[in-house]
């Protein structure tokens, strides 16, 4: 397996085939003009691979809660420990490589998400399997920040799309978790966990190659980085109050997801006495309309204007969330699946937005924004994991379905030039 590292600008090979080996085998040149598919596909899939794996630490959560007498408190505290770990990392590492960016740091932090499962699969104690899961955290903190820088150079200016297509990796690998948990890891045991690991040991290949192609395009970038800036751009106290605005909306965003990612399965079985496996699917269902409204978010983006999708995505699943905590096991369903779908669009926009507001930071604005979903999530789960312990996992749902109104903060955004064809939408960074 291996990529072209051949500089920007050279014509891309012969051949129809479109399978994944030819996806990262053959990999043409990218200029200010053309999207580098075979790039963003290489590094889609190994975002699938990297959440793919993450994604079975919530989803034998049951197995866990059993084995090692935990409550909700202490699941909330795993899901914590391995988000923050992440979101404290990104940033800092997104500054670094914005000054020094590092093309082999990619299959470095899937070493240390290797380590970290094969460490959860034989855990002898919690504070075991919260190392684990701490070093799992560390390799997505390492991984996000350049895997997005790389989206953003393959993109040809495409921000929205190429943001989707690099994302909605992550979403189906985070959707397939459930079910490799539901009928791999459960029927198996938590010692099954290491079988897991060797999706790494494969996204580390890929990455050495993609790192080869990044190393060879780098300089590209930096020079379309000195051109990002734009007439009327807004002023350094409006990007202040604009990125306020946007971890506000995060905030709304990925406390909402951490209640279903982190406790959709232990609802069900409360308030509708499914079995685990059953829940699991549901659960599966969920994530899987989240990918697809990550796809949907870029490329519309693109196209109406980032802002726009930001009001939809946010504002828009208010009177499904309100009617969430209600009703049956019937309606549970489409609800859940229209509110994955409109909340997952808005991260694509927000982050490509942010991307607009502050020109040449993709590393510090990708690490800020990935890290903020990673820490927003993790101390959204310990503190509903807190909530429930003391109330009720049905009464969780009933406070989360307010937050959406935070979404009404939107109308402080800047409008930004970010419709497809205009100069912040169609510039590499």
């Amino acid at each position: 397996m291996s990529i072209s590292t051949s500089p920007a600008g050279s014509t891309s090979p012969s051949g129809g085939s479109t399978s994944l080996t030819s996806a990262v085998t053959q990999v043409p040149g990218i200029s200010a003009e053309k999207t580098a598919f075979r790039i963003l596909a290489a590094i889609s899939f190994c975002h699938l691979l990297n959440d793919l794996m993450q994604s079975v630490i919530p989803a034998v959560y049951p197995i866990l809660k059993t084995s090692y007498h935990l409550d909700f408190g202490q699941i909330g505290l795993i899901t914590l420990t391995m988000q923050v770990t992440a979101s404290l990392l990104q940033p800092l590492i997104g500054m670094y490589t914005d000054s020094k960016p590092t093309p082999f740091s990619l299959p470095v932090g899937m070493g240390f998400t290797l380590v970290g499962l094969v460490l959860l699969s034989s855990a002898p104690s919690f504070l075991a399997i919260l190392l684990a899961v701490g070093m799992v955290g560390i390799g997505s903190s390492v991984f996000h920040p350049e895997s997005s820088r790389v989206a953003r150079m393959a993109s040809g200016g495409r921000h929205g799309l190429a943001q989707s297509l690099f994302q909605v990796g992550g979403n189906v690998g985070t959707s397939l978790g459930p079910l490799l948990a539901a009928y791999i890891v459960l029927p198996r045991g938590q010692g099954s966990i290491k079988w897991v690991s060797a999706a790494a040991l494969i996204a580390i290949v890929v990455l050495t190659r993609v790192g080869m192609w990044y190393k060879s395009n780098r300089h590209g970038g930096a020079k379309s980085r000195v051109k990002a800036g734009v007439d009327g751009h807004p002023s350094s106290r409006r990007i202040t109050v604009a990125l306020a605005v946007l971890v506000s909306l995060m905030f709304s965003k990925f406390v909402y997801m951490a209640s279903l990612g982190s406790y959709y399965t232990f609802f069900l079985i409360s308030r509708f006495h499914l079995s685990v496996q059953s829940a699991q699917i549901h659960l599966f269902v969920f994530l899987a309309a989240v990918a697809a409204g990550t796809m949907i978010g870029g490329p519309v983006g693109d196209r109406i204007g980032r802002k726009l999708v930001i009001w939809c995505s946010i504002l828009g699943i208010l009177p499904f969330t309100l009617l969430l905590p209600y009703a049956n096991l019937f309606w549970t369903g489409p609800l859940t699946v229209i509110i994955g779908l409109l909340l997952a669009s808005a991260f694509p926009a927000i982050v490509v937005y942010a991307q607009e507001l502050v020109p040449g930071k993709v590393g510090t604005i990708s690490g800020l924004f990935f890290g903020l979903a990673f820490g927003l999530g993790g101390l959204g789960a310990a503190l509903l994991g807190r909530l429930a312990d003391a109330t009720s996992i049905e009464f969780v749902y009933r406070v989360c379905a307010v937050l959406p109104v935070l979404g009404l903060l939107t109308a402080f955004l800047p409008n930004m030039g970010n419709r497809r064809g205009t100069a912040p939408a169609r510039r590499a960074s």
